[in-house]
């Protein structure tokens, strides 16, 4: 049987891996994962990450950031929408996450984008998490 929210399982791999103060984590790879995880690195959040392929699939490997005295970028991390309830917002409508300290991750026509990339090109969508 299948995962029924695999952004889920990401976002709180990441959290749990934060907290136990961890430098990299690994999860099941897939495409949406994939471009979650690059516009956390575009926007800092995460240091860097790789995609290894593997018999029975891909994994993904995610290197965490952190500052000099060890705290992480991330402070916190909380999925929006979910498979029971979706939430769609227009370009205008798209939330700012901390007065624009965090992101907002966005599923739309264009792709996953950032929050800012979206207003930007005027295109709304599924807000897929939070991140600040």
């Amino acid at each position: 049987m299948g995962m029924t929210d695999p952004i889920a399982d990401l976002l709180t791999r990441i959290r749990n891996a934060l907290k136990a103060r961890h430098e990299s984590l690994s999860c099941p790879s897939s495409k949406m994962k994939v471009r979650v995880v690059e516009v956390l690195k575009q926007s800092g959040f995460v240091r860097d990450f790789r995609e290894e392929e593997l018999e029975t699939g891909s994994i993904l490997h995610v290197e965490l950031r952190y500052d000099d005295d060890r705290h992480p970028a991330i402070s916190g991390i909380r999925r929006v929408s979910t498979p029971g309830r979706r939430v769609y917002v227009k370009s205008r409508e798209i939330p700012r996450v901390r007065n624009g300290l965090g992101i907002s991750i966005l599923s739309t026509s264009r792709g996953i984008l950032a929050d800012k990339e979206a207003r930007a090109a005027c295109v709304g969508g599924e807000v897929i998490c939070s991140v600040w």
